[in-house]
């Protein structure tokens, strides 16, 4: 296991001058727009260093709003980390992990039985008593079966697909995944809605920009207070851009994707501008996870200066970009470094509506409120991960995550165990953890004698949750999802025979 070094995130503000309920008294309900991207990294954004320089709108997001450099997320896998973003709870309480072997990443392919449980509250449904309408653009990726898509779990709008846009596939094996318009299926990838695997072109970003823009707007005319998901997925291998961006990167496809995502950003943030709405409008851009080095150069991202990418708990795959934006709140050109969590979404979502969250089950995402707004705060320790380090096993012919950055005894391809002395690093001084500290030093006793209780703690008071993706089954692929009829687009379901997933990296 490994520890990373602990450091402080606000907990309450405590003075009223900075309650946001005073703030606000009299103006509606703040808009609040998440954008989450797919596997782009901490080093993709020209803030955060990248030298081509191809995130304008982006940078200029940073500028006028925050920037916050220690951002993670709470697993470096699509599924789990969505969930937990949606929840404000770790991946084990919500369910979003398996038991099945020694697996260390699960997530939702098109065989999963499971998906987001009914016990789970998720941010539109909290947002719903105080009238909120929320909308859901791109990628969902928390179950694909009926029961588990967006409009039954608090969102009002989707346009956007239950899991990746991976393919083409031969439908009689393994169907297409289906693109929805709320609670029907309009076509699937590669077919009504194409992705060219040779060139990379497809439009789908432009009709999850537009779709976002076409919300804002209705919403903003009927005078209601709106929550917009902005889940784009161009940047998740296969990798696409429309005909406008292809080519135009020094970054190679990948960064087509990025540069088209930057545009789309743009157009989000001018459109509550136009619309004399920006001063009401709580915007949070970030990444699920860190970018997919396995993917090859030509469809990945940069992770910066950390160690490794997603599917690992190195620095890697878990630290994200991340940018706040609420002009006339939020201090433009500042940059905090105060330790945040995707889970902290959750729970800063609703104070910034002003909604207390549920007391009904423990919560792991704090509230940052204070930090954004820079009140007067109190501190409190905050230990963000405490993790397996993500070894390689040679008898399952494991894949290497972390491809050209290979650190001995850390990055191992043999399965090792580091619960009694977990590898510590200082981050401070070595980001990229190359250097792990000495156990034999006062250094690495005096950490360990002060995380060690805070794990102990947290093991004897945590309660997982039923896992979810411990089943899979062909039968429960989008075979024939919901509006397949009415588009002739049924496929014969084959019969069920369930099995234990098998999660072999």
């Amino acid at each position: 296991m490994r520890v990373m070094s602990t450091v402080t995130l606000t907990l309450f503000c405590a003075i009223i001058c900075c309650s946001l309920t005073e703030k606000r008294s009299n103006v509606s309900s703040p808009n609040i727009i998440i954008m989450l991207m797919d596997d782009m990294g901490w080093g993709d954004l020209g803030v955060f260093g990248q030298p081509s320089k191809e995130t304008p709108n982006l940078d200029a997001m940073a500028a006028q709003g925050m920037l916050l450099p220690n951002f993670y997320t709470a697993n470096p896998l699509c599924s789990p980390s969505r969930a937990a973003l949606l929840t404000g709870r770790l991946p084990v309480r919500n369910g979003f992990y398996t038991t099945n072997a020694h697996a260390r990443n699960a997530y939702t392919p098109q065989e999963i039985v499971g998906g987001i449980s009914k016990d789970e509250i998720l941010i539109p449904q909290m947002l719903k008593k105080k009238g909120y309408v929320s909308k859901i653009v791109g990628k969902w990726h928390l179950g694909h079966r009926p029961q588990y898509l967006p409009l039954e779990k608090g969102f009002d709008e989707w346009f956007g697909a239950p899991d990746c846009h991976f393919g083409p596939y031969n439908s009689s094996i393994r169907p297409n995944i289906p693109v929805y318009n709320n609670s029907e299926m309009l076509g699937r990838y590669y077919e009504e809605f194409k992705i060219d695997r040779t060139s990379g072109e497809s439009n789908l970003t432009q009709m999850y920009l537009l779709e976002g823009l076409d919300f804002i707007l209705r919403q903003t005319e009927d005078q209601r207070p709106f929550f917009l998901y902005w889940a784009a997925d161009a940047t998740h291998a296969p990798v696409y851009a429309s005909k406008r961006f292809l080519g135009k990167s020094q970054r190679a496809r990948y960064g087509d994707a990025v540069m088209e995502l930057d545009y789309s950003v743009g157009q989000i943030l001018s459109l509550l501008r136009s619309l004399g709405i920006e001063n009401n409008t709580f915007v949070f851009f970030t990444s699920d996870n860190g970018a997919a080095l396995v993917s090859g150069p030509k469809e990945s991202g940069s992770n910066g200066p950390f160690l490794c990418g997603k599917q690992t708990t190195f620095e890697g795959g878990m630290r994200e970009p991340a940018i706040a934006w609420w002009p006339g709140h939020i201090k433009g050109g500042t940059v905090n470094f105060q330790l945040a969590n995707v889970m902290d979404l959750f729970t800063t979502s609703l104070a910034v509506a002003g909604i207390s969250p549920p007391d009904d089950r423990a919560l792991d995402g704090l509230d940052l409120t204070p930090v954004l707004l820079n009140c007067p705060h109190t501190l409190q320790n905050r230990q963000v991960h405490y993790t397996h380090t993500h070894t390689l096993e040679k008898q399952k012919g494991g894949i290497n995550f972390c491809p050209g950055q290979e650190v001995q005894g850390v990055t191992t391809h043999d399965q090792k165990e580091h619960t009694l002395q977990p590898i510590i690093f200082h981050l401070g001084r070595d980001p990229g953890e190359k250097f792990p500290i000495s156990v034999l030093t006062k250094e690495y006793q005096d950490v360990l004698s002060r995380i060690s209780p805070v794990v102990e703690q947290h093991k004897k008071t945590l309660v997982p949750g039923v896992p979810q993706l411990n089943m899979c089954d062909l039968a429960v692929m989008n075979w024939a999802p919901a509006g397949c009829e009415k588009l002739g687009k049924c496929l014969k379901v084959p019969k069920s025979e369930p099995w234990k997933c098998d999660w072999p990296h």
